[in-house]
């Protein structure tokens, strides 16, 4: 039985790691045990948000390198997104007691805005504070891949987005960025070795998801 009024679950990794996958697989679970629950994703999840994602992955494939964002700009449009997403939908659904399950949340912009692309940490947590109002997910799945399985899954994709191109090396700084947050918080966060095709990770995920619903 789902004793919580709410319940905010987010899968983050690196590309390849397999996070919108599972995310999608433990709404499906969740869906036929019926639990009231919505699926979401960053940068994204409502009709504004989606807008914001469009100009970020715009200006990424952008082939005239001297107009590309700041790394401070495109921080800043990552974190207006979500701040629209928070309003509409993420605050929204776990006001009704409902679980939400986002794919990427605040981890991704430390990872891959901070640790990988050198913007300041005190800039970027200044305006979570302001944004989220002490929000935090109950539970993170930080999904581990080795690097060349990962890309071997990249390079398969038909259709390829502004995550799926980064460098083997900018990869590797991400997904230790994720640990290392990772390994802050082990009461709330989940780090799970995703390198192998199988369903061992689904049913891990599934155990731990049930253990925190019945508390």
């Amino acid at each position: 039985m789902f004793k919580k009024k709410s319940f905010f679950v987010t899968f983050e990794g690196i590309e390849g790691s397999g996070k919108s996958y599972l995310s999608n697989k433990l709404f499906n679970f969740l869906k036929k045990k019926k639990y009231k629950v919505v699926k979401t994703r960053e940068p994204g999840g409502t009709p504004v948000a989606e807008k914001i994602r469009k100009i970020i992955l715009d200006d990424y494939f952008s082939n005239n390198k001297v107009v590309k964002f700041d790394k401070n700009t495109d921080t800043l449009l990552y974190l207006a997104a979500r701040n629209e997403h928070l309003i509409n939908k993420i605050k929204p659904t776990l006001s009704k007691g409902k679980i939400i399950i986002c794919d990427r949340f605040i981890d991704s912009t430390l990872a891959y805005q901070v640790y990988g692309k050198g913007v300041n940490i005190n800039f970027v947590n200044s305006i979570h504070d302001h944004i989220l109002g002490g929000l935090r997910p109950d539970l993170t799945f930080v999904l581990k891949v080795n690097i060349s399985t990962a890309m071997k899954r990249l390079n398969k994709r038909k259709k390829k987005n502004r995550y799926d191109k980064f460098s083997k090396s900018f990869y590797i700084k991400a997904q230790k960025a994720f640990i290392k947050i990772a390994n802050k918080n082990k009461k709330k966060y989940v780090i799970l070795n995703n390198s192998r095709d199988n369903n061992d990770i689904e049913n891990i995920i599934y155990k731990k998801i049930n253990n925190f619903l019945k508390k």
